[in-house]
């Protein structure tokens, strides 16, 4: 039981980092943001409502989607996941609390490595409580296991298209969009994997208890 608290702890607190770092991204965003997040931001310049609001909206698109192709990948965390990283993200957005774009290109640099540094911690912590993938990649487990590309190939297939959409809406593109995945997914690999020594420690040491 106390194992099952400690997966949802990390759970929570890992979209929360997730949420935090995406917004901190939005600061500097005309350095350029993630593909999914240049969708958001280029959506709510267009059409109005929150970033965040914009996050939940495709996170249940994708959902549908997934849950009609594939429903393997679906679970509590999934919806977790699509409901919760888009308010987190609003909220840390309108708290005041976020560092500010600045006239220093290296200041600005800074923000935008801290944002996709919290991210990928976030996104390592989550994924290693075990709780569920998010909607997002879900979609790109599914789509992977019905068109046999890797899941590698798979995520720059779904994400390339993201960016070129988000660019023909006007949402910020630019270096840091194509930076992504070799800064982010290092630290999203380390994250993942200290986490998940942390969490096979804690299930050893219970079944040892419970033998005990």
């Amino acid at each position: 039981m106390k194992l099952l608290l400690f997966r949802y702890f990390l759970f929570f607190f890992g979209l929360t980092c997730f949420g935090l770092g995406s917004a901190t991204a939005v600061q500097v965003q005309f350095l350029g943001l993630h593909p999914w997040d240049v969708l958001n931001v280029a959506l709510f310049d267009k059409f109005g409502f929150t970033i965040g609001t914009w996050s939940v909206l495709c996170g249940f698109i994708l959902l549908i989607i997934s849950f009609v192709v594939d429903r393997k990948y679906i679970n509590i965390g999934t919806f977790l996941n699509a409901l919760l990283i888009g308010p987190i993200m609003d909220f840390f957005l309108r708290s005041g609390w976020l560092p500010q774009a600045t006239d220093s290109l290296l200041l600005n640099i800074g923000i935008l490595l801290m944002g996709v540094t919290i991210t990928g911690i976030g996104g390592g912590v989550y994924v290693a409580a075990g709780i569920g993938a998010g909607p997002r990649d879900g979609f790109m487990l599914s789509l992977s296991d019905k068109t046999g590309l890797s899941v590698s190939r798979a995520r720059m297939l779904v994400e390339s298209a993201v960016l070129v959409v988000g660019f023909f809406l006007g949402g910020p593109v630019f270096i840091a969009s194509f930076l992504y995945t070799f800064v982010q997914s290092p630290i999203f690999q380390l994250a993942l994997k200290a986490m998940r020594t942390l969490m096979h420690i804690l299930e050893s040491k219970q079944t040892m208890n419970v033998q005990g």
